[in-house]
């Protein structure tokens, strides 16, 4: 299922507090990830559902897991009332689609942008999130796939961070960008400065695009 999203889908992620996860959504995010795997920004099931229960509406709270089992996945998800589920690392398809039944909406993060052509026409995966890299031709070869008009899965483009995300935003057909590391002063804790910058400078890509979008449905 799709989520409800007006211009350009921004979403902050990472989040390991609840001050730093409203000042995003204050500063224009319109989602936020909170990372339930084993890595420098977990955070506790509690914690994530205190912070979600103060959400503004309208805002999309993401469950971020990482190759984790999928009826753990499920649980989590819906007791927090998560607004979409994450899922990074490995899992077969038959899992991935055992999560897609029984939450909202998924989100398929691909460790290499050229993975996009594996899940583009899987029915359980409703967005892509597809990393930006250091390899020019893997990101040329995914960007113009994606800029394709006959490309139907909504891409975001994560590994961004004030500047990158510029560009990207202005000329190329994305849904959506994320932002985790390249805002911040160290794992979990992101620089306010920065975090301002991203989210003003894709928005301000956004009403510059040199492209024409397509509408999503």
């Amino acid at each position: 299922m799709r989520l409800d999203a007006e211009g350009l889908f921004i979403k902050v992620s990472g989040l390991t507090s609840e001050a730093d996860t409203l000042f995003a959504v204050a500063l224009g995010a319109n989602a936020v990830g909170f990372d339930f795997g084993p890595t420098p920004r977990q955070i506790s099931t509690t914690l994530a559902h205190d912070i979600v229960r103060r959400l503004p509406a309208g805002v999309a709270s993401v469950g971020v897991f990482h190759s984790e089992m999928p009826e753990r996945i499920v649980e989590i998800t819906n007791t927090l009332g998560l607004s979409a589920t994450q899922v990074e690392g490995t899992m077969s398809k038959a899992s991935l689609r055992y999560v897609a039944e029984r939450v909202h909406t998924v989100i398929r993060a691909l460790t290499n942008p050229r993975e996009a052509h594996d899940f583009e026409a899987d029915l359980g995966v409703d967005y892509l999130l597809v990393p930006d890299t250091d390899c020019h031709d893997d990101m040329i070869a995914a960007l113009e796939v994606i800029d394709d008009p006959g490309w139907w899965r909504p891409v975001i483009m994560s590994g961004l961070d004030e500047s990158s995300v510029v560009g990207l935003v202005q000329n190329y057909d994305v849904w959506g960008v994320d932002v985790l590391s390249g805002i911040e002063n160290e794992p979990g804790v992101k620089d306010p400065v920065r975090m301002g910058e991203f989210i003003a400078n894709a928005r301000w890509a956004y009403d510059h695009a040199i492209i024409t979008r397509r509408a999503w449905s």
